[in-house]
């Protein structure tokens, strides 16, 4: 299943992809649901965010890949930090350029876990039950920042704009995480590619190991960190992370 969050009228409302169209459901993914019949063409939606979460959580250096080419060793436990909630965005929503000085800003394609229920010190075998679906993400950065001041990283402010974690366009329960991979785009030119199959700890990991660190709820997003490719974007630029089986997550930097 496709689950998506979009306006109808002057009501926010869930509803199910099914190609082309989207039906609408009364209730939503976490508890109880009912299909209404009525169907609307996805190119009439405007899209919110597939969830509404809590808390937005973001790995780094996750794939070895990247680890290889950057000289990291492979970390024992996942290094994780939070995304501010100012920053969630929605698929089609365009990301604002941040305030001047702030230096270059990269998009960073990868996949997004949503958490379905109440997660709290769960082991691995345990850990799928928890998860809703997955996701497409766009970790924005601000990668002069992150390093300006030597004696303290500043991952929470650059990474902490206004639409710097974009989430979209829907949740899918079937995906599977084993055999997928990331492509980013930036206006029609491929950027990223790479397996899912290269992280360090895999989604069912993640959430096991981050569910002793801290509680997650329902409608949580973990975003599974990203691997070589990641550039500046010059305003203008529109982004796509494509992960097939899942969707494409578009947007355009410093768009209208």
């Amino acid at each position: 299943m496709k689950w998506l969050r979009c306006r109808d009228g002057d009501q926010d409302t869930w509803g199910l992809l099914e190609g082309e169209t989207v039906e609408f459901v009364q209730g939503s993914p976490f508890g109880h649901y009912a299909r209404s019949g009525r169907r609307a063409a996805t190119a009439d939606l405007t899209w919110l965010m597939p969830c509404q979460p809590s808390k937005m959580i973001a790995l780094w250096n996750n794939f070895a890949a990247s680890a290889t080419k950057n000289g990291w060793s492979q970390p024992t436990d996942p290094l994780w930090f939070l995304k501010a909630t100012n920053s969630f965005a929605a698929h089609g929503q365009p990301i604002p350029v941040p305030p001047e000085g702030t230096g270059r800003v990269a998009y960073e394609g990868e996949l997004a876990i949503v958490i379905g229920r109440r997660t709290q010190r769960v082991s691995l075998e345990e850990a799928a039950s928890h998860i809703l679906g997955y996701s497409c993400a766009n970790d924005v950065t601000a990668i002069e920042l992150l390093n300006r001041d030597p004696s303290f990283a500043q991952w929470s402010r650059a990474k902490g704009f206004d639409g710097f974690g974009v989430v979209g366009p829907v949740i899918d329960t079937d995906f599977d995480p084993a055999q997928g991979s990331v492509r980013t785009l930036v206006d029609g030119r491929e950027r990223q590619n790479y397996a899912l199959s290269d992280m360090f700890f895999t989604p069912h990991e993640l959430v096991s190991r981050i569910s002793h660190d801290v509680t997650l709820e329902a409608g949580d997003v973990i975003l599974c960190g990203t691997s070589l490719g990641v550039l500046p974007m010059k305003p203008g630029a529109r982004v796509e992370v494509v992960i097939d089986g899942i969707g494409t997550l578009a947007n355009v930097y410093g768009g209208a």
